[in-house]
């Protein structure tokens, strides 16, 4: 498929395809036999695209993703690592949530001081 194509089946814009083209989440083919120049993606590029933006919607990083995606189409991490990882960035969200309710608690204390 093409990269509109994949923008419409992923929802990601051309764009963004783009970017995470250069960033190396994923790879499109040139056909030597076509005459044109474009670039061509399969179902992994879909399903790459899709864990990227699940895991960009949780708050994994750039670089996390990378590893992210190394864990699954890489077949460099164990079922265990790979839980590792999700656990980590679940660590790091409860620590976040935990900052978030103490600023909100902070704020309103100073609300009732007025």
């Amino acid at each position: 498929m093409l990269i509109n194509e994949l923008a419409k089946r992923t929802g990601l814009s051309v764009h963004t395809i783009r970017f995470y083209e250069r960033y190396g989440f994923v790879k499109g083919t040139r056909n030597e036999a076509a005459r044109n120049n474009y670039f061509h993606y399969d179902e992994e590029a879909v399903q790459r695209l899709e864990l990227v933006a699940d895991a960009k919607s949780v708050g994994f990083t750039l670089q996390e993703i990378a590893e992210l995606l190394d864990a699954w189409y890489g077949n460099t991490y164990t079922k265990s690592q790979k839980r590792q990882i999700m656990l980590g960035k679940i660590l790091v969200l409860d620590a976040r949530i935990k900052e978030l309710r103490d600023m909100k608690r902070q704020l309103q204390k100073c609300m009732e001081e007025l």
